[in-house]
């Protein structure tokens, strides 16, 4: 069965994208998924992450592979991770070039985090456009969302007027997302329990209906 494949993607840099990507990837294997995460963002922020994992669990990553690479490479990245998997989690670079849209134009699913303020949100546009023009349907997903909704609302109504799916799972301005990716896990493995390992469940749950 060919994996599906789904990429995180944002044109606006520090909207979370890479943050959610490694917390899904992780939620999948909770799911006995099998998952491989793609790492074609030239920061490499998510292989760092991995690196880390690895010499904290001394060298067994429970589950979760990444494989860093170039964009002009990442086709046959994804081709080959593909193939012995049943996800492929792809972190694409934050600019709308040729490796975004090599990321968009492989996945069954793009998803876009965005933060809830108007700059956030118009600058969603060039990727949603990208998704489009590649004929892959886009998710957007609300992240950083503060206790207060009135905001939130009022940023959906905005995302809406771009056309965008909105995911109904938020994520919330919550330090233990980044407090697990420095500890080389994440939320659902630091504070199982929690609530942000609740919120990446519901997200990752629905992420896989969208996907299917």
């Amino acid at each position: 069965m060919t994996a599906k494949i789904i990429t995180v993607a944002q044109q606006k840099g520090g909207a979370g994208k890479t943050t959610l990507a490694a917390h899904l990837a992780v939620a999948y294997t909770a799911m006995n998924k099998r998952v491989v995460a793609v790492d074609i963002d030239p920061q490499q922020s998510l292989s760092r992450w991995y690196g880390l994992r690895l010499d904290r669990m001394d060298g067994t990553p429970a589950g979760v592979l990444v494989s860093a690479t170039e964009g002009w490479r990442a086709r046959a990245e994804v081709d080959r991770a593909a193939a012995g998997h049943d996800l492929v989690i792809i972190d694409s670079p934050p600019h709308a070039e040729t490796e975004a849209r090599i990321a968009i134009r492989a996945a069954d699913l793009v998803v876009v985090p965005v933060q809830p303020s108007p700059m956030d949100v118009w600058a969603t546009r060039p990727t949603l456009e990208l998704a489009a023009a590649e004929k892959v349907p886009a998710l957007l997903v609300f992240n950083r969302v503060p206790a207060r909704a009135n905001l939130t609302e009022a940023m959906e109504a905005e995302a809406g007027q771009l056309g965008a799916r909105i995911a109904r799972a938020r994520l919330g301005t919550r330090v233990a997302f980044a407090a697990a990716l420095a500890e080389g896990k994440a939320v659902g493995e630091a504070q199982p329990s929690g609530r942000a390992a609740q919120e990446i469940a519901a997200l990752a749950k629905e992420i896989l209906k969208a996907a299917n």
